[in-house]
């Protein structure tokens, strides 16, 4: 930190608006607190004690937590594998957690866990991550500046490439943010996102071996990037009867236990950083701590 400026680098957690990135994935929605006849909006306190001049608000919300600017924790994607060694792939996440067992649900799926059991991340649960503080050195690796918005599969060798004439150095521990301009353009389209965004913008290639095997090296702390996903959703075809429709979030969630952040508002801060020649900077960037949760809606905010 040299000139005490800070960003902030979440969305607005209503965008991008509606559900055509995600079917599943909803906006967030207020409610007051209270019931139907007396709800916590504007409410006179002297309805309780005619003596109270107070007139209150309170509310709650329905929130999906990955909908908009958000960190995966490392129980949001596992994979099958033979943890046991009897040639039998288990499901099971980082670390060897099992499904069923460490991470539960209202559903067996196979899983040989009694049905009906409330969701929840017994282990890998998003609130060891808020434990953690989640705070470090953030690299800006400003995708958009080289490639523009179009949609483009970005591998080792384009990473390379950008990394170079930037003269981004990238350290162990260090945590890397990608800007694509996606979530600059959700913002332009002002909560009506349309299908132009299923193709816009650049994401990670994550069936190329080369740059999963570069992100393992680096010893990255975390991968963020402003884009739905970091890597491209749906991911290029693989090889094979039995891979991952996730490469990069199998390797990064599963194998190497590197969180991922997605939907990141990225654009001021990319562009004030270019401008200035620097590309490092102090980043904060807890999740929430809500035990059992497999995502987190973020707040991340960069000092520089």
């Amino acid at each position: 930190m040299r000139e005490g400026i800070s960003f902030c680098l979440s969305l607005p957690l209503d965008y991008p608006g509606g559900s055509l990135l995600n079917p599943r994935r909803t906006p967030p929605v207020l409610h007051p607190t209270g019931d139907a006849d007396m709800p916590r909006f504007n409410f006179p306190m002297s309805k309780a004690d005619p003596h109270y001049t107070d007139i209150v608000s309170d509310d709650r919300v329905l929130l999906t937590l990955q909908y908009s600017t958000q960190w995966d924790s490392l129980a949001h994607v596992g994979s099958h594998f033979d943890a046991d060694g009897d040639g039998k792939p288990e499901p099971v996440y980082y670390n060897g957690w099992r499904a069923g067992i460490d991470v539960v649900g209202p559903h067996d799926y196979g899983t040989g866990a009694a049905p009906g059991q409330p969701s929840s991340a017994r282990k890998l649960g998003i609130e060891n991550m808020a434990v953690k503080c989640v705070q470090g050195r953030g690299v800006m690796v400003d995708i958009a500046h080289h490639f523009g918005r179009a949609r483009t599969q970005i591998g080792y060798d384009e990473m390379m490439r950008v990394l170079d004439a930037d003269k981004v150095e990238i350290e162990a521990g260090d945590m890397v943010l990608l800007h694509t301009a996606f979530a600059t353009l959700i913002l332009e389209m002002n909560r009506n996102p349309d299908d132009s965004l299923h193709n816009a913008c650049a994401v990670l290639n994550g069936r190329d071996k080369k740059l999963l095997n570069w992100i393992t090296d680096s010893g990255l702390a975390v991968l963020i990037a402003d884009n739905y996903g970091v890597e491209g959703v749906p991911a290029l075809p693989g090889a094979g009867d039995c891979h991952a429709g996730l490469p990069l979030h199998e390797h990064c969630l599963f194998k190497l236990g590197v969180h991922l952040g997605e939907l990141w508002y990225l654009h001021e801060l990319a562009t004030w950083l270019r401008a200035k020649g620097r590309n490092r900077f102090l980043l904060t960037a807890p999740p929430l701590r809500l035990p059992g949760a497999v995502g987190s809606p973020a707040t991340p905010v960069a000092t520089v």
